[in-house]
């Protein structure tokens, strides 16, 4: 078994090999050890530029798609993220070192009470879980600085877009769910939307409604 030393030396190689440069970030993924979100049999394998399974028929994306899309949202200390698919919580626990405060919403409640565990934990306590529908956001508490989603749809969802200040970012994959989809990056301007087509990626689809667990 390699050290741990050694063991975070390589992970952090891997991503920046990738393209993962901005040196927040990969403090942000330094500090935040992916292994605390990964269980049961994939455990050795949490250090591995590769997505894993985690409950609900969801995954744990690879650290390098992590990375690129947390470098993408350029968040600033004062910005207030919403995250949709809160999955194991480890893209949501990187943004925590990053922002002021982070809203994430996941449909399958199993996974909201397990993320949360692993904040308090933690001792993340800018990080507010939330079960419900991701595709509808938070409208209770927007506009949001930065909007994240982790599961893709065929289009940007018009109440995310709604949500996110002028001059704030969204990052999401977008495109069929059996088909490459794309990684798109949406600013906001006084005059509307922009788009940056930042790389191809594959994600679980974004579904609405709550799941039955």
């Amino acid at each position: 078994m390699t050290d741990p030393a050694e063991r975070k030396m390589r992970f952090l190689y891997a991503l920046r090999s990738k393209g993962v440069t901005d040196s927040r970030v990969l403090t942000a993924m330094e500090n935040i050890d992916r292994g605390d979100f990964v269980r049961g049999i994939f455990t050795d394998r949490a250090y591995e530029d590769m997505p894993l399974p985690i409950a609900c028929g969801q995954t744990i994306s690879q650290p390098s798609v992590v990375g690129l899309m947390t470098q993408a949202l350029q968040v600033s200390p004062r910005d207030k993220v919403l995250e949709v698919g809160t999955g194991s919580g480890y893209q949501a626990a990187i943004l925590s070192l990053l922002a002021r405060r982070v809203y994430t919403i996941d449909r399958h409640r199993r996974l909201v009470r397990e993320a949360e565990k692993v904040f308090a934990t933690l001792d993340l306590t800018n990080i507010t879980a939330i079960a419900g529908d991701g595709s509808h956001g938070l409208p209770d508490q927007a506009p949001f600085d930065r909007i994240i989603v982790t599961a893709a749809a065929e289009d940007p969802p018009g109440p995310l877009l709604a949500q996110l200040r002028i001059g704030g970012i969204m990052v999401l994959p977008v495109g069929q769910s059996d088909t490459v989809q794309s990684l798109i990056k949406v600013t906001r301007t006084p005059q509307g939307y922009e788009y940056e087509e930042l790389r191809p990626v594959r994600f679980v689809p974004l579904v609405e409604g709550l799941a039955q667990d």
